[in-house]
């Protein structure tokens, strides 16, 4: 999963999947604005079929935040 969520970020984000972590966030991609947050939401929910709170949107600082709460939500995670 943790593939497929780089790559789904990375292509968000418009930035090499080889460049996503666990660790990366708005603080690390230079290209993490707000609206490609919103964005890339938006194709979460699409592609793991799941809805975030509100809540759990704004708790999101780094990739492993996303995981957490993926895993929440009972998406498999093939780490």
């Amino acid at each position: 999963m943790s593939k497929k969520l780089y790559d789904l970020v990375a292509k968000v984000m418009n930035v090499q999947s080889s460049t996503i972590n666990d660790e990366s966030g708005p603080e690390s991609i230079e290209n993490w604005t707000s609206f490609k947050g919103y964005v890339l939401l938006y194709e979460l929910e699409t592609e793991f079929k799941v809805k975030f709170t509100i809540n759990e949107a704004m708790d999101v600082k780094k990739i492993a935040d996303i995981k957490r709460h993926l895993k929440n939500h009972g998406a498999i995670l093939n780490d």
